[in-house]
């Protein structure tokens, strides 16, 4: 069956002067057919003839009564509800091959007789106008960093007009991850658009108790007043007034989607290297947007002298337990810090503990799971000395870094001899004191040779004995020969004379 494409490309290739021999040869056509499609001069779809009569008995014929009183109830019924209805009213006499055909005429029922549809509206887009900003759930890519699968969002920016876009590796919709990606993809972009446009986030906006609507957070507002920029927001529920980034969201995926089968492996060594992958994709899909961007940049501010600080400024006293409490969640700070009032900066993805101004912990910043995060090396000296809290430290998970040092503990534990905590604190110790790496391994070759996990075996290995002064190597004292001097001294004596 010809179809209207091979037509318009046989028609298309006679335009350019080609032979009706080589044109049927590009359309797939045979030259007599190419021929009697060049002679009628129209497309294959034009030729046939609407059918409006039916070949059977319409099976809904004596039910539709009743359809039509379901779909005046409500229009937006399924047909597949509506389908299932019948067969519980008249049992055995609807086939399920049926249903097709009842969706076709409830299609056509709604087209003549159903309610209006939503109309869309195009929008003529303005050079330099809008850029719009979301966050995007990457988890299904199956990315793998470090070994382990890696659940993130992707920050993504996107021109309005030419479609430049820009991405920041998220872990959360925070203020400082909208900051941080924001401010990023302006200074790449090297100009500042009009208007900044998202969706409702909780980081750009915040429901208002009385009248329950929405209103832009004042930090949001400090940063685009910064930039000399317009908030902008869709309506709630509406996602397709942000159409250019929704869009790009779904594109962008796929592109990343795609680079990864062509590199063969989504794992990726550090999140810094994946990032440096997902930021080539971006150029490479902004390669044929760079003469629209330049029109862009011709209706675009320039930047301001310096950005705003990427992060949230918040005082937080060290409790007694070692740890700081920052919007809700607990983390651990080195223990000469109990009772001082720290500097705390929350940016994006990490937590900054300062001192003075001085730099004195930092550790990523928690998103979901547990409330705290502690680490054993800010508490292990102090668990030392007081083994009986281990077994009832409200943190306690936290003093297995690794799988390993889990199986190292019940192992402990279940060789039936007493200080099995006290044991483990002891190699904890050295983990923390030597290298954490290197104290696992030596625990993995002890349980695997069914050994019972030992500190001293392990300190052994890692820091050898030095020899004792008794068993020290006896020297025989030093005895000069004074003679050379004495033959040096004459000829210095013989020269001066001379």
């Amino acid at each position: 069956m010809i179809t209207d494409q091979q037509v318009r490309l046989l028609m298309k290739e006679l335009g350019r002067n080609k032979p009706l021999t080589t044109a049927a040869a590009k359309a797939d056509i045979s030259e007599r057919t190419a021929r009697r499609w060049r002679q009628r001069g129209v497309l294959p779809s034009e030729t046939v003839k609407p059918r409006y009569w039916r070949t059977r008995e319409d099976p809904f014929a004596d039910v539709w009564l009743e359809v039509e009183a379901m779909l005046d109830l409500d229009a937006g019924l399924q047909a597949k509800l509506i389908f299932e209805q019948l067969q519980k009213q008249h049992p055995g006499r609807f086939e399920p091959g049926q249903l097709r055909t009842l969706q076709r005429r409830i299609r056509r029922w709604r087209a003549l007789r159903g309610p209006d549809k939503e109309v869309f509206f195009p929008q003529e887009l303005e050079p330099g106008w809008q850029c719009q900003s979301d966050f995007t759930d990457m988890g299904r890519l199956g990315v793998q960093v470090g070994g382990r699968p890696y659940r993130h969002l992707v920050y993504h920016f996107v021109l309005a007009y030419s479609n430049w876009e820009w991405v920041r590796i998220a872990h959360s919709e925070s203020f400082e991850a909208l900051g941080e990606g924001l401010q990023e993809s302006l200074w790449v972009l090297g100009s500042v658009p009009r208007e900044h446009r998202t969706d409702n986030l909780s980081a750009a906006t915040h429901e208002l108790k009385t009248s329950h609507g929405r209103a832009y957070n004042e930090r949001y507002l400090e940063m685009l007043g910064h930039y000399g920029m317009k908030p902008s927001r869709n309506t709630p529920g509406r996602a397709h007034e942000n159409g250019d980034i929704e869009a790009a969201n779904q594109h962008y995926k796929r592109a990343v989607r795609q680079r990864l089968m062509l590199r063969g492996s989504p794992a990726f060594t550090s999140e810094e290297h994946y990032g440096r992958f997902l930021r080539a994709v971006a150029r490479g899909r902004n390669e044929g947007r760079w003469k629209r961007l330049e029109q862009e940049r011709k209706r675009m501010r320039e930047l301001p002298a310096t950005a705003l600080p990427a992060y949230r400024t918040v005082f937080a006293t060290v409790t007694k337990w070692s740890t700081a409490r920052v919007s809700g969640k607990a983390y651990s700070v080195p223990s000469r810090l109990i009772g001082r009032r720290v500097e705390v900066r929350l940016r994006a993805s990490q937590v900054e503990f300062r001192l003075d101004g001085e730099l004195v912990g930092e550790c990523e910043r928690i998103v979901g799971g547990r409330p705290w995060k502690v680490d054993y090396r800010h508490v292990i000296g102090s668990l030392l000395r007081k083994p009986g809290a281990f077994p009832r430290y409200a943190y306690r998970e936290a003093l297995f870094p690794t799988l390993v040092f889990r199986q190292a503990y019940d192992a402990l534990s279940e060789s039936g001899r007493s200080g099995a905590d006290l044991e483990y604190l002891r190699i904890l110790h050295l983990a923390a004191t030597t290298l954490e790496s290197s104290v696992e391994a030596e625990l993995r070759r002890q349980l695997e040779a069914g050994q019972r996990p030992d500190s001293e075996a392990i300190r052994a290995m890692l820091e050898p004995a030095r020899p004792s002064s008794a068993a020290a190597v006896a020297m025989a004292p030093l005895q000069p020969e004074l003679s050379s001097y004495d033959e040096l001294l004459e000829t210095v004596t013989v020269k001066e004379a001379g």
